[in-house]
């Protein structure tokens, strides 16, 4: 599909469950959407896939004039605007991550995580961008195709290298010119300091576009980082290592060890109840509830609603079915509202409460449907 932002017009693949986590998956330059495919394919079992091409690239339209990293983290957040995601996982590879770290460094309330693949927070030096750029402009992608698949791939006859340089040859090189513009100009001062885990770095061994040492770098910054070097692979190993990849990719968004409980179990809560909802809650806990507040937010967000195995969609119709049976008024409500940031429609609403009055009893699930009816009103009202 395509969505407009501003004078741009962006093509997007949206895959998975509606209401599972959302997971948004960036590019790398002169690339597009297809370099996650086979990612994309595995965690859309699990996850809401989000991809998107980037301005100049794929389908997605050409914006005229260098582009810069602020830029294509708005663009990135405008797609999520669209879509009404308010918070996702960000996977980025090359700039891809330099985006996604943007993007967190901006707006960390709407990122649950990193997770970067061959990347860095500054690609020196200018001079050889600026030597990129110019020759694109003057003799189009051809000029550069073999010196950028080298530090690509370790094996360029391959299929999957031979797809990845049809994506080079098809992107215009006024877009690839655009994006290379941003490389040049990024820096790690924007970043430094303001980057929040849970995050994790990955990098190919033989990666020289944006080496270990880089990773390492990245790693170094964000508290709590792990980094994983694949063995024997360069710049773009979502198809060449793709196993591997996807491996690494599954273990980041694995249920998080204990300590990240509690700010894990707060991003969810605030994606599913929305952070306005979670700041007027905190606002008013005391002494006398603070445990308790601990407890749900490590407990029943931080250790179940992060959990892989059902996507969000599944368990914010769980809770509506639980809370609507047991006649728990105010957290089926709650629930209700959260509906606009679970993907769960009216329609499955009323599915959910005829169910319930079969297996619970007619009194309870009419009760919750006078209860649904009122806000679903007042929500179509905008309160």
């Amino acid at each position: 599909m395509f969505i407009a932002i501003r004078d741009m017009s962006v093509h997007v693949q949206v895959s998975g469950p509606p209401g599972a986590p959302p997971l948004l998956m960036l590019h790398s330059l002169g690339t597009g959407l297809h370099v996650w495919d086979p990612q994309a394919e595995a965690l859309s079992r699990t996850h809401r896939v989000i991809r998107f091409d980037l301005r100049g690239h794929g389908l997605t339209g050409v914006v005229p004039g260098e582009a810069s990293m602020a830029a294509l983290a708005e663009d990135a957040f405008a797609v999520m605007d669209a879509l009404r995601v308010p918070a996702a996982h960000l996977a980025g590879i090359s700039i891809g991550g330099r985006i996604a770290m943007e993007m967190a460094a901006s707006q960390p309330d709407r990122v649950l995580s990193l997770f970067l693949l061959d990347t860095a927070m500054e690609f020196p030096p200018p001079s050889n961008w600026q030597a990129r750029i110019e020759a694109v402009q003057a003799g189009g992608m051809q000029t550069v195709a073999d010196a950028v698949m080298a530090r690509w791939v370790v094996d360029q006859d391959a299929p999957s290298s031979r797809a990845l340089r049809a994506m080079l040859l098809a992107t215009p090189p006024q877009g690839y010119a655009a994006a290379a513009a941003a490389l040049r100009d990024a820096t790690p001062e924007r970043l430094l300091g303001k980057l929040r885990g849970p995050a994790t770095v990955v990098v190919g061994e033989l990666d020289q576009a944006s080496p270990v040492s880089a990773a390492a770098a990245i790693r170094d910054a964000i508290p709590g980082a792990r980094l994983t070097v694949l063995p024997g692979v360069s710049h773009i190993p979502t198809f060449e290592a793709a196993e591997a990849v996807t491996d690494a990719l599954r273990a980041h968004l694995a249920p998080l060890p204990e300590g990240d409980a509690h700010s894990a179990g707060m991003k969810v809560r605030k994606a599913v109840l929305g952070a306005a909802h979670v700041a007027r809650a905190q606002a008013n806990v005391t002494a006398l509830d603070a445990p308790f507040q601990d407890y749900i937010t490590r407990n029943v967000w931080g250790q179940i609603w992060t959990r892989p195995g059902l996507p969000r969609h599944t368990r914010s119709l769980l809770t509506l079915a639980v809370t609507a049976a047991l006649a728990r008024e105010g957290e089926f409500g709650l629930h209700v509202r959260a509906t606009r940031n679970t993907g769960v429609t009216p329609e499955e609403i009323a599915e959910v409460l005829l169910q319930v009055g079969a297996y619970a009893g007619v009194p309870v699930a009419n009760h919750a449907l006078k209860i649904a009816k009122e806000i679903l009103a007042q929500m179509e009202e905008g309160r």
